[in-house]
């Protein structure tokens, strides 16, 4: 793999599903689960107001004091049942919505409600360590306010801000439907960087397996795989998603923006296209590898079918004149002509070391000629 990075499984939280029998719609909180911080940033044309809030108090009154502006509310960590129930109670959120937003393990989708759009992502990124983690963003779309709610701390819209403190381009003269398929474009933006980290740890990995396979490599191409699966599972869901959004008759959505959704719908396709390709070059190196261990282990069988064949004449000689029939009767002195006569030669032991030097050389030449002894 690439440098610097470890050979870690993705980072996938434990699924926390309500338990079975409670009632549709029920908030169950992890006992870890991080304190939630909440930000709002309020924007137009001429203006913007970006400080972070304690309460939804400070929220509500935001809101009601710039009521022209886009306003983008931020909910990261779920630790505060109380603050969720509020907030289902002050943005009309079905505590059925809810329920799939704490339960971070739903697919994206879209679901159309009364008052507001709810909309679910997934968050792939690499972590600092090699690991790939998945995590889970919601979405609220309504006329003039965008709620995102996630688990986890990460910020993964920065550059969203900038675009917004900078005042350039469409985002400051546009709506909150403008600003949903900005966050929604700069999910899928930051699945290309990833993809071409997996590219590269392919390329790297495909001269692995040609020079010297291992078991290291095995395990790199099953955590290849495996993100590649997550992957798969991730953009085919954004992909109905995404086209749920071009099709879908709402008020929410503007027809200028759905403009722009085609745009992040030809991105995700892309997407998938990479996707694909990698599955087949997973697939291709895994073939290499079995293919390597299996040559490796018939130049194994090779070598050691030419050491035998070479010790089996070697074998049978020492093996006859290991005999040790005497030439003599012990008993009677009367002289046997059929046994070893050369066991008693004085040069009888150098000849046959003699001889069989000669017959392995003559077998090495026999292997050398019939191309054996060739590596392949």
């Amino acid at each position: 793999m690439g440098k610097g990075r470890n050979p870690l499984h993705i980072r996938n939280r434990k699924n926390r599903r309500t338990p079975p029998g409670a009632a549709p719609g029920s908030i169950n909180l992890a006992d870890d689960a991080n304190k939630p911080r909440l930000s709002i940033t309020s924007f137009g044309p001429d203006d913007l107001f970006e400080l972070p809030v304690q309460s939804l108090v400070d929220i509500n009154h935001r809101i009601k004091q710039y009521p022209s502006l886009v306003h983008w509310i931020e909910i990261r960590g779920f630790g505060d049942k109380k603050l969720l129930e509020e907030i289902c109670t002050e943005f009309d959120i079905h505590r059925l919505e809810m329920e799939d937003v704490i339960n971070t393990y739903q697919r994206p989708k879209l679901e159309e409600h009364f008052g507001h759009l709810f909309l679910i992502t997934r968050m792939l990124c690499h972590l600092k360590d090699g690991g790939m983690r998945n995590d889970q963003l919601s979405l609220f779309l309504s006329s003039k306010v965008v709620v995102t709610m996630q688990e986890q701390y990460d910020d993964f819209f920065e550059p969203v801000r900038s675009r917004i403190r900078a005042g350039k381009g469409s985002l400051r003269n546009s709506g909150a439907d403008y600003l949903t398929y900005t966050l929604l474009d700069s999910i899928v933006d930051i699945y290309f960087p990833i993809l071409e980290a997996i590219g590269d740890e392919l390329d790297l990995l495909e001269d692995e397996l040609f020079d010297k396979p291992t078991r290291a490599s095995l395990q790199k191409i099953q955590i290849i795989k495996r993100e590649l699966i997550v992957f798969r599972r991730t953009i085919f869901a954004e992909r109905d998603k995404i086209n749920d959004l071009l099709r879908t008759h709402t008020v929410y959505i503007s027809d200028q923006t759905k403009l722009y959704l085609r745009d992040t719908y030809d991105h995700i396709i892309q997407v998938m296209d990479l996707v694909e390709s990698y599955k087949e070059i997973t697939a291709s190196l895994m073939d290499i590898y079995l293919s390597s261990v299996s040559n490796r282990m018939n130049q194994i069988m090779k070598v050691l079918a030419v050491i035998s064949t070479i010790f089996i004449p070697l074998t049978f000689i020492v093996g006859v004149y290991g005999m040790n029939f005497s030439t003599v009767d012990p008993i009677t002195g009367k002289i046997l002509p059929l046994n070893m006569p050369e066991l008693y030669s004085p040069y009888g032991y150098t000849f046959v070391w003699i001889f069989m030097l000669v017959l392995v050389a003559i077998q090495l030449i026999i292997f050398w000629r019939k191309g054996w002894l060739e590596k392949t």
